[in-house]
């Protein structure tokens, strides 16, 4: 999105920052508070919201800021902002009721804590990016309705790989192809990765090991393809994707080959990934051209004989692109990557090992179960479990490795706001594909 940086340029100039709040003050919290800090003009970190406030004090000190003023109270952060002091807080809902802040950006991880949070910016008439496709993938396209009842944007991020896949999606169906595959790039997949095998690699990167752990036992790419999904009316071939193999280029005919062109027009389309390709850190988009004419040309510029082409982005850099939604949320009025309508697939709990009548679940990244993606007509037929709810859930019954958990197989904790979001996105339906 090259126009947002003009648009942050006139902002710069008329000294009229967007003010941004950050929910969270993990790896992702502190990485963006500095990339903005230090290379975003027009842009600038108000707020920071985080259960532990001394982490939330660090990420301003990271970013080479003034001290920040711990608050209790929305008018108490309102009078920081107001004074030019950044501004700490152990209640990230509070970022919503402030009054100057202009986007809010979540990025717990959490689903629960984040839902509060969230509710109440889109409540508040703030626009939300979500650095968490965990509460994207399991409660966005509720979530979206509510920002369309405030007139405000919900976008996921620039830099993760749905809206990295989003933008290409946009672009090559801009020139008049047809996407038939979003497609993540992946480079290990096991489902029976835990905190305890990640703990050295967490360590290594100063990242949060049950983070670390979905990254590898496949939920992260359900969460993540899931946002893809939901955003573009694909479905999912078959439960937890095909995941082909490849240790070519992503484009390699090889590759192409294994992709049933035919197969994938009668599904409308899916999402699915290619574990061993190259470039490592990439999405790809498939996509067909029917014209002969065409055909001859785009040959000729190198893209093969067709009908099936590759689209690829060799990099999706995270925290470094964040700052992109934001503007285009608040001054474009563009969502990076939102839901179309009601879920078009989820992500499904199922067992890393055999698991026992009364055992709690621990959730996502967490040593009971990886989540697997689902079209949400099974998922709602079967009335099956997604990862995103079963934290603390308890086991009614057993359950055997691989197999998928149920909602008559669990009794859920009271009281949650995920619950009630969730029997209200029931509500909603599919959106088909357009």
């Amino acid at each position: 999105m090259i126009i947002a940086d003009t648009a942050l340029k006139a902002r710069a100039e008329l000294g009229r920052p967007l003010k941004v709040a950050i929910a969270g003050a993990g790896f992702m919290g502190r990485s963006l508070t500095l990339q903005i800090a230090r290379s975003v003009p027009g842009m600038e970190v108000v707020a920071i919201g985080n259960r532990t406030i001394d982490k939330a004090e660090r990420a301003f000190v990271e970013a080479g800021m003034s001290a920040a003023v711990r608050v209790d109270s929305a008018e108490a952060l309102s009078a920081a902002v107001a004074a030019g002091t950044p501004a700490v807080t152990d209640d990230p809902t509070l970022l919503a009721r402030a009054e100057q802040v202009d986007v809010v950006v979540e990025a717990t991880g959490t689903i629960e804590f984040a839902a509060r949070t969230v509710r109440a910016a889109l409540g508040e008439g703030k626009h939300v990016v979500l650095s968490n496709a965990e509460l994207d993938a399991t409660l966005g396209p509720i979530l979206k309705t509510y920002a369309d009842r405030s007139g405000v944007v919900l976008s996921n991020i620039d830099g993760d790989q749905p809206a990295t896949e989003m933008n290409l999606y946009r672009h090559v169906k801009g020139m008049g192809f047809e996407p038939l595959l979003c497609g993540n790039i992946k480079g290990l997949m096991d489902h029976y990765r835990t905190p305890t095998t990640q703990a050295p690699f967490a360590a290594k990167w100063d990242q949060d090991p049950r983070m670390v752990t979905s990254f590898a036992d496949g939920s992260k790419i359900s969460f993540e393809q899931t946002v893809i999904a939901n955003a573009t009316g694909m479905g999912v071939a078959t439960r937890g994707m095909v995941g082909y193999e490849h240790p070519g280029m992503v484009d390699d005919p090889e590759h192409l080959a294994m992709v049933d062109l035919d197969r994938l027009r009668q599904l409308g389309g899916v999402v699915d990934y290619v574990v061993g390709a190259r470039p490592g850190a990439g999405v790809y988009i498939l996509a067909a051209h029917n014209d002969p004419r065409e055909q001859k040309y785009l040959d000729l510029y190198k893209m093969g004989p067709g009908p099936l082409y590759c689209f690829y982005q060799p990099f999706h850099l995270c925290y470094f692109e964040v700052p992109l939604t934001i503007a285009r949320a608040a001054l474009l009025g563009d969502a990076a990557v939102a839901p179309l309508a009601g879920p078009v697939t989820e992500v499904v709990a199922t067992a890393k090992h055999d698991l026992k009548a009364g055992e709690s679940l621990d959730g996502i990244g967490g040593y009971t179960v990886y989540g697997q993606m689902e079209n949400a007509g099974i998922m709602h037929e079967e009335r099956l479990l997604p990862i995103g709810l079963s934290d603390d859930c308890v086991l009614t019954r057993d359950i055997a490795k691989d197999d998928v958990v149920s909602f008559d197989d669990v009794e859920v904790p009271s009281g949650r706001l995920i619950d009630r979001l969730y029997e209200e996105q029931l509500g909603m339906g599919r959106r088909v594909m357009v």
